[in-house]
């Protein structure tokens, strides 16, 4: 990096690896957390859970749009970049409480932070190279793999805090991240100075208070217009839901002002400006397949995929997860089962209140009583580290709330949550006596019971009492593969298009993109294979495929989104680059609003197949566009 590149390069690349620490690992467990009922989550309907990420999601990459604008118009790209690690930082640590208020402050925070931080620091790092610069393409894969660095260790840091304590542990972990970012920033601040450039102006600009009247006011009006009749849409509301209606519906006005900018720009910006269209496009429909790792790939590993891990060393133990029931509901006959005395009957309410780790006091005092359960308070007895995960909190009877939802096939889900300000008035663990020993137990109900002794036969083989089948952890699956594949196949890809371009056989940037959506169909086709064997979730698919699946889609990634953000940087005039930078992650953010809503479908052949076809017609589309994009890069000399 620092060997003919811009000095601001590394510190740029320090602090966006920290930040995407941050990011992906909160993304990596966020759903799972939503929708635990086993490990201390808050217990939501996976339906429920994909719309509060699809919404999340989609408004961490919708204010970018209006975090851009600020930059280039009020704070610069600096103080923008600071402001939002500081608010990224709150938001994670508001995760780190687990109540349900701190839990949605936490997103709102981090949707207002990332707004000011992501389109900035991009726009940046395009700041440091003259428009001619044949660097800048090679100095966006740099630091594109140092988003992936960040992703990688983002999943190393995660799985043990997540298997030795909690989600909310692993959350806290992320905002310790952002500050490191952060003051990575300010150090290097001087450094800087010369990313940091003034934006030009023109007289033509749409002022930032009209941007507000004639673009997010409608904008809001809209999506609440569009809430409100998807809610009188039978058809909407079965299919997309009126909160991913709103979104879209809310969208409009916003897609019409860009449209505006390439109608109002002069005849110099307007062939760069019209490029960037079907390149948002592109970019918004990868993204849409790409972050489905953080939705609907995280379901299918986790509940549909095999992920039996024995060939973890015992020193790292921390890194294997321990199968909880759930686990055997479609596991082979040859996977060991627990030991029937660890798996003490309750009834469901008591079921979901373990699975929380939270116990009223009655149900305290019902242990208690029951001769087969020893309840030992943490304070006077020595927890092993790898049992830590099943302490519960013990809270008065009225400061636990219990709620039941079913989700649209009819599944019931129950949420357990102690009231805000709750006092705690114990933490245990649950272990009873077996062979001289005490061995930590779960509580669950006679149907889970059922459920994991159901498909078994006098071969199957059972567990000592207080040992578990060892499991990868469902996110480093999704979250470790594709940035540590980033990270393999940078060098690999760069060399590849290198080399042709030594033929006399150079592929353009906009062909790069064409090709990048075609390798996501393929992708997406692995998919459908791997579920297809796996019988769509009745039984246990290998972990091979989605190994073999993120390796392609990385390929297709390494080939879009450098490209896209590269593009912007270049075809944009530098009093827009802010501007059209929150462009690209508006159509981000488009394409995360229905990633949502597919990860609340079943992970099946099916869909993979219908992701695939729509993913080849947008490539389709700008294999049709590629002549107008290479017309305005060859104009603009990008």
């Amino acid at each position: 990096m620092q060997k003919g590149h811009p000095r601001g390069l590394k510190p740029l690349f320090l602090t966006e690896m920290w930040e995407r620490l941050g990011f992906y690992l909160m993304l990596g467990i966020l759903l799972l957390y939503i929708t635990d009922t086993e490990r201390g989550g808050l217990g939501f309907t996976t339906r429920t859970a994909a719309e509060i990420y699809g919404t999340y999601l989609a408004f961490v990459y919708f204010t970018p749009f209006l975090g851009g604008m600020i930059a280039d118009r009020f704070l610069g790209f600096r103080r923008s970049v600071f402001i939002g690690g500081i608010l990224m930082a709150a938001g994670y640590f508001a995760l780190g409480i687990r109540s349900l208020p701190t839990f949605y402050a936490g997103l709102t925070l981090l949707c207002l932070g990332n707004g000011l931080f992501k389109p900035n620091i991009s726009a940046m790092v395009g700041n440091l190279y003259a428009p001619d610069d044949p660097r800048r393409d090679s100095g966006f894969n740099i630091f594109y793999m140092g988003i992936n660095i960040g992703a990688s260790l983002s999943a190393i840091l995660s799985v043990p805090l997540r298997n030795l304590w909690s989600f909310n542990m692993a959350f806290a972990a992320a905002g310790v991240g952002l500050l490191i970012g952060t003051a990575i920033l300010v150090v290097n601040w001087k450094k800087l100075a010369k990313a940091d450039r003034q934006s030009e102006r023109s007289d033509e600009d749409i002022s930032f208070k009209q941007v507000m009247l004639t673009i997010l006011v409608p904008a809001f009006i809209f999506g609440v217009a569009g809430y409100f009749i998807g809610e009188k849409i039978p058809f909407i509301m079965n299919t997309l839901g009126p909160v991913t209606f709103g979104f879209i519906v809310g969208m409009i006005p916003v897609m019409v002002y860009f449209g505006l900018i390439v109608k109002r720009a002069g005849p110099e910006e307007r062939p760069g400006l019209a490029a960037l269209i079907p390149v948002f496009i592109a970019g918004g429909a990868f993204f849409m397949v790409l972050h489905l790792s953080g939705g609907l790939m995280t379901v299918f590993a986790e509940r549909n995929t095999d992920r039996r891990a024995e060939w973890i060393p015992t020193a790292t133990e921390f890194y294997a997860q321990k199968a909880m029931p759930s686990y055997y509901g479609n596991a082979g006959t040859n996977l060991p089962r627990p030991d029937e005395r660890v798996l003490i009957a309750v009834d469901d309410a008591g079921e979901a209140m373990f699975g929380a780790r939270i116990l009223t006091m009655e149900l305290h005092d019902q242990l208690v009583a029951d001769p087969a359960v020893t309840v030992q308070d943490v304070d006077t007895y020595e927890v092993d580290d790898g049992d830590m995960f099943l302490i519960c909190k013990v809270y008065g009877d009225d400061n636990v709330n219990i709620t039941t939802e079913s989700d649209a096939h009819g599944v019931s889900t129950t949420s357990v949550r102690a009231t805000d300000g709750a006092e705690l008035l114990d933490e245990v663990l649950l272990t009873r006596a077996i062979d001289g020993s005490h061995v930590p137990v779960v509580l669950v109900s006679d149907g889970t019971r059922t459920a994991v002794f159901a498909n078994t036969d006098a071969e199957t083989p059972t567990l000592a009492p207080g040992t578990w089948v060892r499991l990868i952890n469902a996110e480093m699956l999704t979250g470790l593969l594709n940035p540590v594949f980033v990270v393999i196949m940078t060098p690999v890809i760069v060399f590849f298009f290198g080399w042709m371009a030594t033929r006399g056989r150079a592929v353009t940037t906009a062909r790069k993109i064409f090709l990048g959506m075609v390798i996501t169909t393929v992708a997406l086709l692995i998919m459908a294979v791997g579920a297809s064997l796996g019988k769509d979730g009745a039984a246990k698919t290998s972990m091979i495929w989605m190994v073999i699946y993120y390796l392609v889609i990385t390929c297709g990634e390494l080939c879009l989104s450098p490209m896209g953000l590269s593009l912007v940087t270049k075809l944009s005039p530098k009093r827009l680059v802010g501007l059209m930078m929150g462009g690209w992650f508006l159509s981000t953010s488009i394409g995360n609003k229905l990633s949502g809503f597919i990860s609340g479908l079943e992970p099946g052949t099916t869909m993979f197949v219908v992701l695939a076809v729509a993913i080849l017609g947008v490539a389709g589309f700008i294999f049709a566009m590629l002549p107008r994009l290479d017309r305005a890069i060859k104009k603009y000399g990008a």
